[in-house]
């Protein structure tokens, strides 16, 4: 399919639908005429890949784990797995931003916030 009906039946745009190609996301062949020609699965395939964004994987995680996903003998399994992973590494980036939200905190009113706060290294 063209590029322009990929983009209507995913209300994607043509850029974005072009960025995803020049990133590796989406293949397509070129037609004579020099057309972008995609397979036809690459419409459920984008609608995976907006999805995961919206989930918060980057899209090379997504391109990284696309295929393995597509290849895993238990597709489900393995996707469970990955938003698992996920969800471990997000539990672990709030531990994280908690941390810097205390720091900050306890460096509210000291003077000059970015000063080392008495008995901690800064």
């Amino acid at each position: 399919m063209l590029i322009g009906e990929l983009a209507a039946r995913t209300g994607m745009t043509k850029d974005g639908i072009r960025f995803y190609e020049k990133v590796g996301l989406v293949r397509s062949r070129r037609l004579a005429n020099g057309y972008r020609d995609f397979p036809p699965d690459t419409v459920p395939w984008l609608a995976y890949v907006r999805t995961a964004q919206a989930l918060g994987f980057s899209l090379a995680e997504i391109a990284r784990h696309g295929e393995e996903l597509l290849d895993a003998p238990d597709s489900a399994a393995a996707l469970s797995e990955l938003l698992a992973d996920k969800i471990r590494l997000i539990d672990v980036r709030m531990a994280e931003l908690a941390a810097l939200r205390t720091e900050l905190e306890h460096r509210v009113g000291t003077g000059c916030p970015l000063r080392a706060v008495a008995g901690q290294a800064g």
